[in-house]
């Protein structure tokens, strides 16, 4: 009898093995080949050199800042706008109506593809205004940042112990003191980890930024003019027929992956402190 049993646990647990490796392999594979063909493309002149024409020695200096600057800036649009929205679903609107249909709305806008998002963009703001711009780009991008950062917050906020609010209140504290001083201490971490999470799915969005900042082969600091940026370039570089091109774009895809793959670790760093693991 314990015979038959452990060998048919022996066999389910192979199954689940098989279904792990299964599940992974695609991922592994990804990972190799960006590893393999973007690490030979990867040197200091090309973190230092703007892009250039094929064959001048180019870099993705340009790129990266133009990607920073656009996540950045898209970060300080969502990140309070989320984080307060959460905060009303949490502390002051639980229960209502209200606030089921916007989590509705939330959970829908969470799961629109961005490149809807790209062309709502362009309708409100590239077409009023007449050119493509890092102002709209990083609208784009804090609109498929929005759902991610309020969604995670709103978790975040709801493991506050209630016990902390009442005592804080029963102390005499408003209640808006108590959210700021007593809550957002306490979910520090959490709502750090949704922002974190909200910046590592933004980073690699290429297509709302096709119909928004465009590209920019310069560098340039203006927000109201195209700017260069990682996903584009990486998008253009990897259509081109030129091989030094092709090894730009594995490069910085390798860059956007190692930087999703650091942002993902450090959030979860981030949970494992907040529980106490």
């Amino acid at each position: 009898m314990n015979l038959k049993r452990n060998v048919s646990n022996s066999i389910y647990i192979l199954f689940c093995v098989v279904g792990v490796i299964i599940c992974l392999s695609p991922l592994f594979s990804i990972f190799w080949t960006l590893v393999s063909k973007g690490l030979s493309g990867l040197s200091w002149s090309v973190l230092t050199t703007p892009t250039a024409s094929t064959g001048s020695n180019g870099g993705l200096s340009n790129a990266i800042y133009g990607s920073l600057i656009l996540t950045g800036l898209s970060l300080l649009i969502a990140t309070p706008i989320g984080i307060l929205g959460a905060t009303w679903l949490v502390e002051f609107g639980q229960g209502t109506k209200l606030a089921k249909y916007i989590r509705l709305f939330n959970d829908s806008l969470l799961s629109i593809p961005s490149i809807i998002v790209g062309l709502f963009v362009y309708s409100i703001i590239v077409i009023p205004f007449g050119h493509y711009s890092a102002y709209a780009g990083a609208v784009a991008l804090a609109i498929i940042a929005l759902p991610i950062i309020m969604r995670a917050s709103e978790d975040a906020l709801s493991l506050v112990p209630m016990q902390l609010r009442e005592s804080a209140s029963a102390l005499g504290a408003p209640r808006w003191k108590v959210t700021i001083f007593i809550v957002y201490r306490a979910a520090r971490s959490g709502l750090v980890t949704s922002v974190i999470l909200a910046m590592a799915r933004i980073t690699g969005e290429t297509a709302p930024l096709l119909f928004t900042v465009l590209n920019s082969q310069f560098p340039s600091l203006s927000l109201s003019k195209p700017m260069a940026n990682l996903p584009v370039t990486i998008y253009e570089y990897a259509l081109s027929p030129y091989d030094d091109w092709n090894q730009l774009a594995w490069g910085g895809a390798l860059l956007i992956t190692i930087f999703v793959l650091a942002s993902s670790m450090i959030s979860r760093s981030l949970l494992r402190k907040k529980e106490g693991h």
